[in-house]
């Protein structure tokens, strides 16, 4: 799994405040620690960036590059603190992200075409988020059509099929899992990509990590290319390496229908065997699934 490391965030209250203060020290140092942690691109989330967002972008851009040679993603609603941070970045570099939104389309996916950029394309429309794995198709078709219209390949687009967190709708959980089966057929050449850490929002700490890793292997199964991750968990990352080759044919058995004693499996192994049951909707999700 390519893993794009999400941490360099604005929202975040560690390392928000460092990005509007301009201080490099922290952002530099957590460039590096994602680095080392294995990630293959490093995620510049600036949010709305509604003011200063240009000056900001462009500056985070080069203190990052500083210090690391790591691929960026760069992420904002701000079109014009996109077009700055593109025009320094140094290494490959993606958008994150652009949508079925008219606004996106017009604005944001000439950038693509003018600086030859890969990008996420997010299935979200004007009417919201995708209610089902048809809705999604329709929105990264809309997104593909426009993209074509600017002499785009596809090749280009990293899909984004919007996660929902599990605790909130396991219906939209396993819409995603339907779409990434049609993906294939409608965009061959496509990478695909997601935001892993949301499946856990909203459920306990201690349950966000084996959620996130879980689902990824679950996601890896179903063809999915890559996942903006938590890189400071190091067992998710050792196994987006393909280390723990246990844990990945374990749930790779189970969904491939396979049977599974539980009573076979040692104690880390049945949280992954609980927490797969729950992801596909065999078991009913609750904070205490693990316990049961």
């Amino acid at each position: 799994m390519y893993t794009i490391a999400e941490s360099i965030n604005i929202m975040s209250k560690t390392i928000g405040p460092a990005i509007r203060n301009k201080e490099k020290g922290p952002i530099q140092k957590m460039a590096i620690e994602q680095t080392e942690a294995g990630a293959n691109m490093l995620d510049l989330n600036l949010g709305p960036a509604r003011k200063n967002g240009e000056e900001t972008m462009e500056w985070l851009v080069k203190t990052v590059q500083e210090v690391v040679k790591t691929p960026l993603a760069l992420d904002t609603m701000n079109a014009s603190a996109l077009e700055a941070g593109l025009k320094v970045c140094k290494n490959p570099s993606i958008i994150n992200s652009i949508s079925a939104q008219p606004e996106s389309l017009s604005i944001k996916l000439p950038l693509a075409q003018r600086y030859g950029s890969d990008f996420v394309a997010l299935t979200l429309s004007d009417e919201g988020i995708p209610r089902d794995a048809n809705e999604r198709a329709v929105c990264i078709v809309n997104i593909m059509t426009a993209a074509a219209e600017l002499d785009i390949p596809t090749s280009k687009m990293w899909v984004d099929g919007i996660i929902l967190p599990i605790s909130v709708d396991l219906n939209q959980v396993l819409a995603l899992q339907e779409f990434m089966g049609m993906l294939p057929e409608i965009i061959p050449d496509c990478k695909s990509t997601c935001g892993l850490s949301n499946i856990s929002n909203g459920t306990p700490d201690k349950l966000r990590g084996i959620i996130n890793r879980t689902f990824m292997v679950m996601l890896e199964k179903l063809g999915m290319y890559s996942a903006i991750v938590d890189s400071y968990d190091h067992e998710l990352m050792a196994i987006s390496k393909g280390k723990q080759s246990n844990i990945i044919n374990l749930v790779y058995k189970m969904m491939d229908g396979e049977h599974v004693d539980p009573k076979s499996l040692s104690p880390k192994e049945l949280e992954y065997y609980k927490t797969v049951k729950i992801l596909t909707g065999e078991s009913l999700y609750s904070h205490l699934w693990l316990e049961v």
